[in-house]
């Protein structure tokens, strides 16, 4: 009997369902198990519901021009889960689609393909060691990546959460650092459970148990007393920040190394993952993962420099507005800043472009940069208006723009969107640095005008967890290698 047009789709749509729940419970064995992240090209599937699966490989058909079907996808995802494979990341759709439609050796099994693809990680020992973190600061960004460490806990979890430093300690404080980690205005409910264990003083968040320690200064706490050694500290305060006042954390017992959520001043590396993290030696101590708009841009300017030269330009960041700004008009040591930031756009400063330098040297003196403050709670926007060595035009620059998301070094911090209707909070919990919106690209000969979105939270905070991925010597291989 032939099927109707709707019949059809609606046997299409329950055939991707099938797939998409029975990749779930193997995409978690193979990360609870093996330490082993999938994602669908650079979209992670750890977590993700069955809808969040198949909208996942609904994004290859836009990069490619070709669907991936999930029944296409999921023999290679079940190929891998019997491999002796280390820790990695590993992007099934890549590989997928490269199989099926780039693949020469047509004589060449999936099985025999996928070895020579993953041998980096095939039959290798994981010999990295766990690292215990502590969070000195509970705000906004320490409680992203709170909830960014929480959701990749479990026995092949590197990076251990293991304490949180507030200042405080009246009766109920507990209880409100609590229920702030587990509901969040702007970015939702906690994915997981949370309980507050009162007579440890700490919190339960997916079978991690967190002390939450009170203390005016680091000189006023001993992680050791709390089994907690060599510990990564990730200050979230941004009060101390040069190498001098940052070092205070080494009155802390227990303290081996310090990650500032905040740009640097002084001697201490401003790290922009993806761009100079080669930067970061193992004999380092202290280093700064930069500001929110510094990684947005970064990156970008980097492909760009890299392919065409820029010979000078300026960056006009569109900022949603921060703590630091009043609610109300009120008395602000900065200029403009003492006005409403709910009612007002609020030109001021920012040093992201002359920031820029210190992880891509050769822009030094060639960018210029303001801010304004804008009535959004979250999400950014950075227009870089450049001068290039080279002239080109809108469709060739954003088809490079395109294939460095997917296909460079820089896949993990640059996302592009062909979309013509996105708005800001369709980029609520992005986690990527910044996404490109190709739609709004100008280009006349050797100039050219960029706009890239960036969640300033939540994009930054995945930045700031892979500084700190490096900083304790965890770096796991990205495959299939495309650049």
């Amino acid at each position: 009997m032939t099927l109707s047009h709707e019949e059809q789709y609606q046997k299409s749509w329950q055939e991707r369902q099938e797939f998409a729940e029975n990749m779930q419970p193997i995409i978690g064995r193979l990360y609870r198990n093996k330490g082993i992240e999938v994602v669908v090209y650079g979209r992670p599937l750890v977590n993700a519901t069955t809808i969040e699966i198949i909208k996942a490989h609904k994004s290859v058909e836009r990069f490619e021009g070709q669907k991936l079907r999930l029944r296409e996808c999921f023999p290679v995802l079940e190929a891998i889960s019997k491999m002796d494979l280390a820790p990695g990341r590993i992007d099934i759709a890549k590989l997928a689609y490269s199989f099926i439609y780039k693949n020469e050796d047509k004589s060449l099994s999936l099985e025999a393909y996928l070895e020579r693809e993953l041998v980096t990680l095939l039959n290798q020992t994981d010999s990295v060691k766990t690292t215990d973190v502590v969070l000195y600061g509970f705000g906004r960004i320490g409680r992203l990546v709170a909830r960014l460490m929480l959701e990749r806990s479990g026995p092949c979890a590197k990076l251990r959460l293991r304490a949180i430093v507030v200042r405080g300690g009246k009766k109920g404080d507990l209880e409100k650092r609590a229920s702030l980690l587990r509901r969040d205005s702007i970015h939702g409910p906690f994915n997981g459970s949370i309980t507050v264990d009162e007579e440890n003083q700490g919190i339960k968040a997916n079978g991690t148990f967190i002390k939450l320690i009170y203390a005016s200064s680091p000189e006023d706490v001993d992680y050791t007393q709390y089994d907690i050694h060599d510990a990564l500290v990730v200050d979230n305060t941004g009060i101390w920040k040069d190498d001098t006042e940052l070092s205070i954390h080494f009155k802390s017992k227990g303290t081996g190394k310090v990650l500032l959520t905040a740009p640097a001043k002084g001697k201490v590396a401003n790290i922009v993952y993806g761009v100079n993290q080669d930067m970061i030696l193992p004999e380092d101590k202290i280093v700064s993962a930069a500001s929110c708009t510094t990684n947005a841009i970064t990156p970008v300017l980097k492909a760009l420099n890299d392919q065409y030269g820029i010979r000078n330009g300026h960056v006009e960041t569109v900022h949603s507005y921060t703590n630091d700004q009043n609610l109300i008009d009120n008395y602000h040591s900065a200029d403009r800043r003492g006005r409403a930031a709910p009612l007002n756009m609020v030109l001021t400063s920012t040093g992201a472009a002359s920031a820029v330098a210190k992880a891509l040297p050769e822009l030094k003196g060639k960018l210029t940069g303001n801010a304004i403050r804008v009535p959004v709670a979250n999400v950014s926007m950075a227009i870089l208006s450049l001068n290039l060595d080279k002239a080109t035009n809108r469709d060739e620059l954003n088809d490079f723009l395109q294939r460095t998301s997917l296909f460079s070094e820089l896949q993990d911090q640059i996302d592009y969107t062909s979309s013509t209707e996105i708005v800001s909070s369709d980029l609520v919990g992005s986690r990527y640095a910044g996404v490109v919106d190709s739609q709004a690209t100008i280009v006349d000969g050797d100039r050219c005008v960029l706009y890239v979105w960036y969640d300033n939270e939540f994009g930054y905070s995945t930045q700031v967890i892979r500084v700190m991925n490096d900083m304790a010597g965890i770096k796991y291989p990205t495959l299939p290698v495309t650049c």
